[in-house]
């Protein structure tokens, strides 16, 4: 496999990633700490999820390629509605939603990364050098989340509950396009 090939497919694994760091980096205020570890969850879990399919291979496609699809639908239209949910309330009665927080950032990073594992199980198959392959990977997913979350703090055209619902609704849709990739 080529570098070009490699570099294509770390591009396409992290585009979820950026439409996520994008839409959070317009309705909250992140700090450069707050945006590195953002980055660093999303780099780290599109870098693992392929070595892990690929050491795991043909057990993981068996027991959850059927359902890997709702699993990231579900995980990222419940945060969805919540956000668009939240958008609606008095900002005095709103319980926030904290991305800064592990939990919140790792949960995300699942959900973002169940196509990465997937693609790992498709790396078994290929001649690649699979430590810099998922390193490729995970070092393009982290550079495009910090350039998401700078894009989207620099987005001064929504207001913050606007902005809030369509984080919400770009959430949903990542989540139904995947749903839909896979059930057809």
């Amino acid at each position: 496999m080529q570098l070009y090939e490699i570099i294509l497919i770390g591009l396409g694994l992290s585009m979820d990633c950026f439409a996520i760091a994008l839409s959070f980096g317009t309705t909250h205020t992140f700090k450069w700490r707050d945006t590195l570890k953002m980055a660093f969850f999303f780099g780290l879990f599109q870098g693992v999820m392929p070595l892990l399919g690929w050491l795991l291979g043909d057990w993981i496609r068996q027991y959850f390629e059927s359902i890997d699809h709702w699993i990231a639908f579900s995980i990222l239209a419940v945060i969805g509605i919540r956000m668009i949910v939240e958008s609606f309330r008095k900002e005095s009665d709103k319980k926030k939603f904290d991305i800064h927080s592990t939990s919140v950032l790792i949960t995300l990073s699942v959900a973002t990364s169940i196509d990465a594992l997937m693609t790992g199980i498709g790396l078994g198959f290929l001649k690649v050098n699979l430590l810099f392959t998922v390193s490729i990977i995970a070092l393009i997913t982290f550079l495009v989340t910090i350039t998401g979350v700078r894009l989207g703090d620099k987005t001064t055209f929504l207001p913050a509950r606007w902005a809030e619902r369509t984080g919400g609704i770009v959430l949903i849709v990542i989540g139904l396009r995947i749903l839909i990739q896979h059930l057809l």
